[in-house]
């Protein structure tokens, strides 16, 4: 069975990024039949919040992305310790004391040489007695990977093909703090392997990332680790998809404020954003599909391209208008104002960009209006339309019809004083479409006060 993940730190809010990160695992296990797991990467206590893992749980279900099953990284540290013991036996992991003023001065000295800033691995070349010497001062070590320069590195990506790494172009990855506190990579490693992840798609910014839990993968298969803890026993399939950018053609500091908690503020409809970001940096066109089944139907690692995805806020704005557009009245009905049925929401959709602006456009309906200064003209035409106005199955056309033939008017002159007298506004909603919302007797009295004005 196809398992995919998202693995979010509790340490904000979702962003666009990570949100499209998110929707697109849920398509890959949705397409498959297969599950989506929500892990919650909190195993840093100091920056992690609760708050933040409830914001996560309550934008991935405002967006519509069901979780299958959730786990939380700070309620298997035993697991982690575990792995750490079997990997230390087999003498791939050791403690390094160098501080991280020193670890600095090193990169720029081998970056001022013009050489990659690899670590050196000075702490594999430590006696027994210095390390004594280090731990008797108070030096407590952090704790590296030690990658096998023998062991080549390869797979084949879902997006970007063929992958190779020489690992002794990669420093030793650091995977525990001097506080015994864990980073990524192990964890993870760990996490994929016993709750059997086997498609691991995520940004391009970890492709190194991957090179190394490869080999981390493989030295805890070679230890027995994998079927000591029933997890799965093969490596899964990764694939790393093109980052997002602005529409300023880099990467955006703003992209990582633009979050479920904004868009809901600006009225943008989940459906808006799960149509752009579903294929948003691949060959298929960005198009207002609000359905899932459809988006799943098309959704192929194959289209995905390694150029950076542009994100713009105006295409978001498009799409979400149009996605409005189709919305029926009960996928809306809680969030109309009071008293507005669905002949009116029909009448006012298709001038909406929100769903809020539903309201602004109902005070056009329950009034009151502001009129403009009309000419003696206008004044006596609208006269004319009250006297005019007959109610049956099209009153707009049946009046317009009849005024045109009496007055001889045509186009904006016959159209406007009777929109802006009915609805004080210059454009808006059809008035085919709205003049029965507003009913015989409002539209009346409306066009006798204007000819009063």
């Amino acid at each position: 069975m196809t398992i995919t993940r998202f693995a979010p730190a509790p340490t904000g809010r979702l962003h666009v990024g990570n949100i499209r990160t998110a929707l697109h695992n849920w398509m890959l296990a949705r397409k498959a039949g297969g599950k989506f797991l929500l892990r919650i990467d909190d195993t840093d206590a100091a920056r992690s919040k609760e708050e933040y893992v409830e914001a996560i749980r309550e934008d991935l279900a405002w967006l519509g992305i069901e979780t299958d099953m959730e786990e939380r990284q700070s309620l298997r540290l035993e697991r982690y310790d575990a792995a750490f013991e079997i990997l230390k036996a087999a003498g791939r992991i050791y403690p390094a004391y160098e501080t991280q003023q020193e670890l600095e001065l090193k990169r720029k000295v081998l970056l001022g040489r013009g050489l990659p800033p690899i670590y050196d691995r000075g702490a594999l070349k430590l006696s027994d007695e210095e390390r004594a010497a280090k731990e008797a001062e108070g030096v407590a070590p952090h704790w590296r990977f030690k990658l096998d320069h023998d062991e080549p590195i390869e797979w084949e990506d879902g997006v970007r093909g063929k992958q190779k790494f020489d690992a002794s172009q990669l420093s030793d990855p650091v995977i525990r703090r001097a506080d015994s506190s864990w980073l990524y990579m192990l964890p993870s490693t760990v996490d994929d392997i016993e709750m059997g992840v086997t498609q691991v798609l995520r940004g391009e910014d970890h492709v190194s990332n991957t090179a190394v839990q490869i080999q981390m993968f493989t030295a805890l298969y070679a230890a027995q680790f994998s079927a000591a803890s029933g997890g799965a026993n093969e490596l899964p399939k990764f694939a790393h998809e093109a980052l997002l950018v602005g529409r300023e053609g880099k990467l955006s500091k703003r992209l990582g404020s633009l979050g479920c908690d904004a868009f809901r503020e600006r009225g943008i409809e989940p459906e808006a954003i799960i149509a752009l970001l579903a294929r948003l940096g691949t060959s298929l066109p960005v198009e207002p599909i609000a359905s899932r089944e459809t988006l799943l139907e098309t959704f192929d690692l194959s289209t995905f391209g390694r150029a950076p995805a542009k994100f713009d806020d105006a295409d978001l704005d498009r799409i979400n208008t149009a996605i409005v557009h189709q919305l029926g009245f009960a996928d809306v009905s809680d969030r109309l104002p009071e008293g507005m049925g669905e002949e009116a929401w029909h009448a006012i959709r298709p001038n909406l960009e929100t769903v809020g602006g539903a309201h602004d456009y109902w005070r056009i309906v329950t009034g009151p209006i502001e009129l403009p200064d009309f000419s003696d003209e206008d004044r006596a035409y609208l006269s004319e339309a009250a006297a005019a106005l007959e109610w049956n199955d099209n009153p707009w056309g049946a009046l317009t019809s009849k005024l045109k033939d009496s007055t001889g008017r045509k186009g904006k002159a016959l159209f406007l004083p009777l929109r802006q007298a009915l609805t004080g506004q210059n454009h808006g909603p059809d008035m085919g479409d709205l003049l029965p919302v507003l009913g015989e007797e409002v539209a009346r009295r409306r066009l006798e006060r204007a000819s009063d004005s």
